[in-house]
């Protein structure tokens, strides 16, 4: 049960894109009792709760699993539980918080920890708290005899496509969107990510299919995609150069090309981004794909472009592992957007391998020179 949500373009709030749109996924276990796991975003919760009706009939849902509360995933609990208001709900201790907090009501909750269980019939739902990842609540639920695990978030994508199955929808697309969710939503949570995959491994679960809350079911070769995760959450890079900017007259960028000129002399790929003109989650997949992240901007009001601004916030939030990095820009009369890219760089966890380049007014061939010689420097200590 669910939404395929072909229109949605952007995510929590206005801060993450969605080219492809989503899906908010719910899931049915039918069995002698009859499980829910999950709800949708509330604005679908009208059309949901009629499916759900047709479907099996509300009176036939015995339990309501709630594997996290963002609105996303439990926002059609409250209408529906207008409906069956005593119907039970199982859900990890910071999830009771969480309802409570976000519906004001008091329902008939569960509280379940790591190896506790249902049993519906055949079929047992056996649930695994997965604490942030990604919101303190999230946990996962594993239904045996199916051999299928319910993520929620972990292992999913925002993208909606004809098909529900992975190997039934374009591969370039899934992987694109399955490493663009994780590098701006998990990338934070990186180690507990690999120390719950170790835990999940150690259970030595059967698993047939994971089935997450956003995006396509993995059905063909399902630990495909936690071994990515366990890849991802590994101080992943691919030993590039992305070299990003913002410029008001075009000196910043000037500095840009001549910094990768020199990235790509020592026989690296760097990659150029004018983050005033892209989308700010499509930089991040490219920064968490980078060794090296070299950002530079024009001084304005003493500081930075609003642009280059946001990025280094998302950097400082998004927690980045091993990256190295270097800054620059261009002035007018006052200069101090390399050392404050310096400061929110060291912040973001990269560590800084050159001096940062100020140019005053447009560079001359001897700055861009040393723009070129920054270049090196940075592809000299990733390849050292």
């Amino acid at each position: 049960m669910g939404v395929r949500d072909w229109e949605l373009k952007r995510f929590h709030g206005e801060e993450i894109s969605t080219h492809r749109g989503s899906t908010y996924n719910a899931y049915i276990v039918k069995d002698r009792r009859t499980a829910l796991v999950d709800t949708v975003w509330t604005p679908f919760h009208e059309s949901f709760v009629a499916d759900l009706d047709r479907e099996i009939g509300l009176r036939n849902v015995s339990l309501i699993v709630v594997n996290h509360t963002e609105q996303d995933h439990a926002g059609s609990l409250r209408y529906l539980m207008e409906r069956i208001p005593d119907t039970p709900i199982y859900c990890t201790r910071n999830g009771l918080a969480m309802i409570e907090g976000h519906f004001h009501r008091k329902w008939n909750v569960n509280v379940v920890r790591t190896g506790d269980s249902v049993d519906l019939g055949d079929y047992r739902l056996v649930f695994v708290e997965m604490p942030m990842l990604h919101w303190p609540d999230s946990m996962a639920t594993y239904v045996t005899g199916a051999n299928v695990l319910l993520s929620n978030d972990a292992f999913g994508q925002h993208y909606v496509a004809p098909h529900l199955f992975n190997d039934e929808v374009d591969q370039a697309e899934l992987w694109q969107e399955a490493l663009k969710y994780y590098a701006n939503i998990l990338t934070p949570f990186s180690d507990l990510v690999k120390k719950k995959i170790d835990e999940i491994k150690s259970l030595g679960l059967p698993i047939d299919m994971i089935a997450p809350s956003h995006g396509v079911i993995w059905r063909d070769n399902p630990m495909q995609i936690v071994e990515k995760y366990a890849e991802w959450a590994d101080g992943y890079h691919e030993g590039t150069v992305v070299v990003l900017y913002d410029t008001m007259w075009g000196a910043t960028r000037k500095m840009a090309m001549a910094i990768a000129r020199g990235v790509e002399r020592k026989g690296l790929g760097a990659r150029l981004i004018n983050i005033g003109k892209s989308d700010r989650s499509d930089v991040m997949v490219e920064i968490f794909k980078a060794r090296a992240v070299v950002l530079g901007s024009s001084t304005i009001n003493r500081g930075l472009l609003a642009d280059a601004a946001a990025v280094l916030e998302m950097m400082r939030g998004l927690r980045f592992k091993g990256k190295i990095g270097a800054a620059f820009g261009s002035y007018g009369w006052s200069g101090e957007s390399p050392k404050v890219i310096e400061e929110r760089l060291a912040e973001a966890g990269v560590e800084l391998v050159a001096e940062a380049l100020r140019v005053k007014h447009d560079p001359t061939e001897e700055d861009l020179r040393a723009c070129e010689s920054l270049g090196e420097k940075v592809a000299d200590r990733i390849s050292a």
